[in-house]
């Protein structure tokens, strides 16, 4: 037996979809939209995005007082150099970092 509506569900349904009178983009009175939204735009996302900022520069700072280079390890599997690079000496990659990038045979410092 499959599941119905209610006989008098289509009625209700049909008094509430007609209490909105007229299409929503009808045209009336909105100007003051575009004032609340510059307010809250300058007013709270700006300062917002702005403390989300200085929250993610002050926990960077923290984990780079905090971190340490671990020691280097020579495994087999990484490192490779089939062929050299072509820039440079060959040996280092594009965005080379000596502070925490190995080379194949140890860190640089």
């Amino acid at each position: 037996m499959a599941w119905r509506f209610p006989k008098n569900f289509w009625t209700i349904a049909r008094t509430y979809s007609a209490s909105v009178q007229g299409p929503s983009a009808q045209a009336g009175e909105h100007s003051g939209g575009v004032r609340t939204w510059k307010l809250l735009s300058f007013l709270v996302a700006l300062p917002g995005v702005g403390i989300c900022y200085i929250n993610a520069q002050l926990k960077e700072k923290e984990e780079h007082e905090h971190h340490h280079r671990e020691e280097f390890v020579p495994y087999d599997h990484l490192r490779l150099r089939t062929k050299k690079f072509p820039w440079g000496d060959g040996n280092h990659s594009l965005f080379h970092n000596p502070k925490m990038n190995a080379l194949p045979d140890g860190y640089e410092e």
